[in-house]
């Protein structure tokens, strides 16, 4: 299962919930690419290809070089296609959270300063305002290449809970079998 959704859509925070739920090994992309000083790790493609072998799993859709990858192996795309004033006010506030706690992140790295908003083009923030719209051909591009691949498309909050809950009773249902 792939969850995709621009930075700041909560991925990540999705993805820990249904691995949680559904008993899925949940895997963040985030933590095989970034290597110490933000750098990308030279296994990061062979580590992705490892992960995606195994038979169930749970991560994030994206870095375009594994994209095709994670959706040829996945059995479920889950699109996290919010309201972009609230994807926005997750990255700015998770940024700045990071930045002021110093949280250690992927490799011991950590946010870079707040003034990066400014000068660095690829400033998260930045980069989630920029890529906001990048996803818009995505259920054509799943229907088209990978038509076996199940797409839910979750477009508020509450979808969001309403999907976790029918992920819950299902994995419920099915234990009762």
């Amino acid at each position: 299962m792939v969850i995709a959704g621009v930075s700041g859509a909560g991925k990540s925070t999705l993805a820990r919930r249904l691995s949680r739920i559904l008993q899925l090994p949940y895997t963040e992309l985030d933590s095989l690419f970034h290597g110490p000083d933000w750098t990308e790790r030279e296994t990061f493609v062979a580590d992705v290809d490892a992960l995606t072998q195994t038979e169930r799993w749970v991560s994030e859709w994206q870095y375009t070089a594994v994209r095709p990858l994670l959706l040829e192996r996945a059995d479920t795309l889950v699109w996290l296609d919010l309201p972009y004033r609230i994807v926005l006010r997750r990255v700015v506030g998770r940024t700045v959270r990071r930045r002021l706690r110093r949280e250690r992140l992927w490799n011991d790295n950590v946010e870079g300063p707040l003034t990066g908003f400014f000068t660095d083009p690829d400033h998260i923030v930045r980069w989630s305002i920029r890529s906001r719209n990048k996803l818009r051909d995505l259920p054509e591009l799943v229907a088209a290449e990978y038509p076996r691949l199940q797409a839910v498309r979750l477009r508020s909050p509450r979808e969001v809970e309403q999907f976790i809950f029918a992920a819950g009773t299902h994995r419920a249902d099915s234990r009762d079998v």
